[in-house]
């Protein structure tokens, strides 16, 4: 059943000249402050805007902020003191991603219906159990909880109820029975499972657990279909037939972009790297020099494996810390003795040493907004101090500890420092990818078989 009665109107549609704001806008490189109410400084921007309800003059507040874990996002609230009407939507402030992405979150306790949700526009929501699903364009974005998103559309519903009892009323008894089992969903009477399918890839489902694992959350990144694209309004380019072969292994090619940052013109360095023992990589770096923003990324320079590669290596001086270490974004990392997983895509890809690698990852399991200030959960804020301690301990050579890679498409690599002798501390595991894997990296649908003749890939 889709709710397309769940559709709430836009508040502001027109805007005038912008008023004074109630403090100072912050300053540029600062644009997208983590929220904190310790920050005196982050303050929405106020604008004079038109109210669609009364078209008398109402005021929209923007924020610019971050969400843990996630990406910038903006967050508009339109208020009419004229009419009482008011309307609070999101928008993603960053560009649509790489690949879309699916959450899937099973929810059994009333702990689950205050996770934070952020739901673009091109969002699907579905709720398998009743049949229900909002489906993409239909409603506006919005920072909600997964309580605020049935009772969003328990709204909907119930907005065009008087009319449909007018004229149909078997249609409106129908609906109210829908209604009243949407209402049982917000008293977890029973567990249910919510969707959110977004292809363009900046929805988000709290994970509370956070660093460590969350069970009744499953995380999906695929590729987009073309029907896909096209909804986002993007276009595949065909890609360019070179003349001749190039020899780029010695040769640093530069491009312009923007930058991610400030959006200013920027240049990125592009080179071939070949990692002894392993295979080409190409490694891209980003430097600013409007807001000295850096940033670098590593690209497989090869094929995805046959077989999937499992890398166990065991910390036990500080000494280990130096090795060189390549994680390709389809590799996940995880930390035994911690209790820690980093799933795949978080990061992206990164060449760098293990010391390095675990320095990310302090960085973004401490750098966390809700630990601070008044909203901060007291139990979460204990575990990740406990969490940073005891990785500050392996940083300095105070602790052991397991780190393991797993690479589905095998494109991931550890240094043996032994090579080409086997390292006694690093165990190299290479298995057959599961169905699920292959269809995360789209190569179930890919025909690697009998292309030439029209056979059937196969599986």
């Amino acid at each position: 059943m889709a709710a397309s009665g769940a559709v709430e109107p836009g508040a502001a549609a027109a805007t005038a000249a912008p008023s004074p704001a109630p403090a100072q806008a912050p300053a540029p490189e600062h644009l997208f402050r983590p929220i904190s109410a310790e920050d005196e400084e982050q303050q929405p921007t106020e604008i004079e805007s038109l109210c669609m309800n009364c078209y008398r003059n109402g005021t929209t507040r923007l924020l610019l902020t971050k969400v843990p874990f996630f990406r910038e996002i903006i967050v508009s609230s339109f208020s009419c003191e004229h009419c009482g009407w008011n309307n609070t939507e999101i928008h993603s402030a960053g560009r649509i991603q790489d690949q879309g992405v699916r959450y899937a979150l099973t929810v059994r306790t009333q702990e689950d219906m205050n996770r934070e949700v952020v739901k673009t526009d091109s969002a699907t929501t579905s709720i398998p159990e009743l049949d229900f699903e909002i489906p993409a364009f239909t409603q506006k974005g919005a920072l909600t909880t997964v309580e605020g998103l049935i009772s969003r559309a328990i709204s909907g519903l119930e907005q065009d109820q008087p009319t449909r009892r007018a004229n149909e009323e078997a249609v409106a008894e129908r609906i109210d029975e829908f209604i009243v089992r949407l209402k049982e969903l917000k008293r977890v009477a029973s567990p249910f499972t919510l969707i959110i399918d977004d292809p363009s890839g900046n929805s988000f489902v709290e994970n509370p657990h956070a660093p460590q694992k969350d069970h009744a959350l499953v995380i999906t990144h695929y590729n987009r279909t073309v029907q896909q694209e096209e909804m986002l309004g993007l276009q595949a380019e065909a890609p360019e037939e070179k003349p001749e072969e190039e020899d780029l292994r010695n040769e640093v090619l530069q491009f312009n972009t923007n930058c991610p940052e400030c959006n200013a013109p920027a240049q990125t360095n592009m080179k071939l790297v070949q990692i002894p023992h392993f295979k080409e990589v190409i490694i891209m770096a980003t430097n600013c020099d409007s807001c000295g923003h850096r940033t670098n990324e590593v690209k497989s320079g090869g094929a995805v494996e046959p077989l999937g590669t499992r890398i166990t290596f065991h910390i036990t001086h500080p000494s280990d810390l130096t090795r060189d270490v390549l994680k390709s974004e389809t590799c996940s990392v995880e930390i035994p003795e911690l209790e820690f997983e980093l799933g795949m895509a978080v990061l992206g890809g990164k060449f760098t040493t293990l010391e390095g690698l675990l320095k990310d990852i302090r960085e973004l399991v401490t750098k966390n907004p809700f630990t601070l200030g008044d909203s901060s959960n007291p139990g979460q804020m204990e575990k990740l101090r406990e969490f940073s301690q005891k990785l500050d301990q392996i940083l300095e050579g105070n602790m052991k500890a397991h780190f393991i890679m797993n690479d589905p498409a095998g494109n991931s690599y550890l240094q043996n420092v032994y090579a080409p002798e086997d390292d006694p501390e690093m165990k190299v595991e290479h298995y057959k990818r599961t169905f699920d894997q292959n269809e995360e990296l789209g190569l179930n649908d890919m025909k690697t078989e009998g292309y030439e003749t029209g056979l059937a890939p196969q599986r």
